[in-house]
């Protein structure tokens, strides 16, 4: 844990716009960073990577000032454990569909006794090295690390009122292209009945006084999303190359 406090940045009411990734070069990690982004999100859903790819990440992030964040496979306590004690500040679960399905995911990222996270000398608390106590170093974790919920499917669109009320929980965050699948939709998420659902998300989440974020591609989306409450909008490192090399080749091509 280092300076980098998310949390309080959204507890503030300010936005955090991240990237989401499966890349573990710590170069381009670092370069991303210094190009003003909040966060980094390393994706190990789609990607390959395992938590020893991960503290390279973290490292990058912190020699520039960029929050670690990460995606997860799925609910696994020990996996999410690794994660965090190599020092991510955040952790994303996909998938989930039930409020039961949350509470564990709460239990692995929280120390007691807000969960059941365990503890031992790792490089998240500076392997209990330090000057700080182990009790500063447990009630910095629980209340800095944050914990999303994705919600991208049919029984989590429909069980939300639920879910929202698993307490530990720092908010969700919308995965439009599996939520259209869910819905119907394979082609991906431009139909009205997508954005429909994305709203009676977001106003569900936002009752509860939670976070809301999703994904956005391009400034403009992004704009509309903040204005509709969401405060974590991530974009791709892939979409960024796509719109700087279309910026680049486009007039030349003509």
């Amino acid at each position: 844990m280092r300076d980098t406090d998310l949390a309080a940045r959204l507890r503030s009411g300010q936005p955090v716009l991240g990237l989401l990734s499966p890349n573990v070069e710590p170069e381009l990690v670092e370069v991303l960073g210094l190009l003003g982004f909040h966060a980094y999100m390393l994706d190990t859903e789609h990607g390959t990577a395992g938590p020893p790819a991960a503290s390279l990440v973290v490292r990058a992030c912190e020699a520039v000032g960029i929050a670690p964040l990460v995606r997860v496979r799925g609910l696994d306590a020990k996996l999410i454990l690794q994660h965090l004690d190599a020092g991510m500040s955040g952790i994303m679960l996909p998938g989930v569909r039930t409020a039961e399905e949350v509470r564990q995911f709460v239990e692995a990222v929280r120390y007691p006794p807000l969960g059941r996270r365990g503890i031992a000398p790792v490089r998240a608390n500076d392997w209990l090295l330090s000057r700080a106590l182990q009790a500063e170093h447990v009630r910095r974790a629980n209340e800095r690390i944050l914990a999303l919920a994705q919600v991208e499917t049919r029984e989590a669109l429909g069980g939300l009122p639920e879910l929202v009320k698993v307490k530990g929980l720092d908010g969700f965050f919308i995965g439009p292209r599996d939520l259209a699948m869910a819905l119907g939709f394979p082609d991906g998420p431009a139909h009205p009945e997508v954005e429909q659902a994305m709203d009676r998300i977001t106003k569900t989440v936002l009752d509860a006084g939670l976070i809301v974020g999703t994904v956005a591609s391009t400034a403009e989306r992004a704009k509309a999303l903040l204005a509709r409450g969401h405060r974590i909008l991530l974009t791709s490192v892939n979409a960024l190359l796509k719109t700087g090399a279309e910026a680049f080749l486009g007039p030349l091509k003509k």
